[in-house]
This record gives C-alpha cells, sequence and structure tokens, in this order.
C-alpha cells in the first residue's frame, strides 16, 4: 500500500545574519501511512518547524520531493495540497466569531457561508463548544481556544495534519488532559498525522511511532 504521506531526501540549509550556512535538514526521508500518527522530537533549532512548513508547501525545501497518495506535490501551492496546519499559538483569528473561524476554511473552498457555518456549528458540538460559536476567540480559555483551533483544521479533512508544538502555550494540567481528547477526535478521521514536540511524554502518548530529529535526519526512538 502506497504511503499517505513520502518525504524523499528533503535538504534545507539555513543562515543566520553574518554566518555560513549550515545544513539543518540533511537528505531527509519519511513514510507515513493514512491513519497514523508519528511523533518527532527535537530541541528547539533542530528544524522541527521549518520541516512542518515544507510539508504544508509555506517554505522550499533546497532539494527533494514530498509525495502524498503517490502523486508528487513538490511544486504544488499550499492552499492546494489539502494539508491542515495547525500552529504553536493558535492562530485564530479574531476580528470572527468561534464559528466562523471553525467554518473559514470551508469558505474558502468555495462552500456557502451559510452552509459552512451549519457545518461549523455540528463540528463544534462534536468538542463540546457549540455554546460558546456566537462568542469572540479572546473570551475563551486556552484549552477552549485549543479546540476551536483542532476543530477548524479537522473540519476541511485535510489528507495530512500537521501540528507544531500544540500544547506549548498551556499549563502542564490541561495539555495533559488534552492529549487523551485530540488523539480521540484525531483517530476518527483517516489522514496521516505529524505531531511535533520538545516533550517526550506528549510524543509517547499521541504517536504510535516516534521519530528523533537530530543532525538534519529522522532516526527512531520507538
Amino acid at each position: 500500500m502506497r504511503p499517505m504521506l513520502e518525504l524523499r531526501d528533503i535538504v534545507k540549509h539555513w543562515r543566520a545574519p553574518g554566518t555560513a550556512p549550515r545544513v539543518l535538514l540533511d537528505g531527509l526521508q519519511l513514510h507515513l501511512g493514512r491513519g497514523e500518527t508519528v511523533a518527532i522530537l527535537g530541541p528547539s533549532g533542530s528544524g522541527k518547524s521549518t520541516l512542518l512548513k515544507i510539508i504544508a508547501g509555506l517554505e522550499a525545501a533546497d532539494s527533494g520531493q514530498i509525495f502524498c497518495e503517490g502523486q508528487d506535490i513538490s511544486a504544488t501551492p499550499a492552499h492546494l495540497r489539502r494539508f491542515a496546519l495547525m500552529f504553536q499559538d493558535f492562530a485564530l483569528f479574531p476580528h470572527l466569531s468561534v464559528q466562523d473561524n471553525v467554518a473559514f476554511g470551508l469558505v474558502e473552498q468555495g462552500l456557502s457561508r451559510q452552509q459552512a457555518r451549519a457545518q461549523s456549528l455540528a463540528m463544534l458540538e462534536r468538542f463540546g463548544m457549540a455554546s460558546h460559536g456566537l462568542g469572540r476567540v479572546w473570551q475563551l480559555s486556552g484549552g477552549e481556544q485549543q479546540r476551536v483551533a483542532l476543530a477548524r483544521a479537522l473540519i476541511t479533512r485535510p489528507r495530512v495534519l500537521l501540528l507544531d508544538e500544540p500544547f506549548s502555550a498551556l499549563d502542564a494540567q490541561l495539555r495533559s488532559s488534552l492529549r487523551a481528547e485530540f488523539a480521540q477526535h484525531i483517530a476518527s478521521a483517516p489522514m496521516a498525522v505529524v505531531w511535533v514536540t520538545h516533550d517526550e511524554a506528549e510524543a509517547r502518548a499521541v504517536g504510535a511511532r516516534g521519530l528523533q530529529l537530530q543532525a538534519g535526519v529522522l532516526q527512531q526512538r520507538w
């Protein structure tokens, strides 16, 4: 069976002002099947977030190829890849209601606002957030904002979900309680998931497979 997501020989150099370029990703390889969640560990500066941006199409690799369902998407623009990237700061729109935040991706795909809002409300009900639909995101707690961000990511039915340190802004107790909840929501969607974190306990809780990004390559942890 062909993988849902495949990275072949991804190379990326990074250069700080006034310094020589260094290799950030060095011929990196990754295979990920439909319904599989892989957790990628690594310290700050190891290239984890850059790797997610390259997969999402927000940043270009210096060389290498990205395949999704057997098709080379290396040159495909981000908005056509049908991937969802969930940032550590949630990246919600403060000027929109909770419901319209979740509906945003559907409207961008061409769905009518009325249909998008109806689907948004149904998704918020799954997350226990329907009563907040007409409120503003800045009125929500950190955990509630994180649920809204995941609902917005899942509603477009992405082929690949990319999560960049999704719980880093939350306290330890809330992180722990949200892990199982997020894993349950993600497991109900037929997609591949790349979960980036520096927290090994979190990685082991959410990832069936754990990889370490070290010296520009992915190494098996479990």
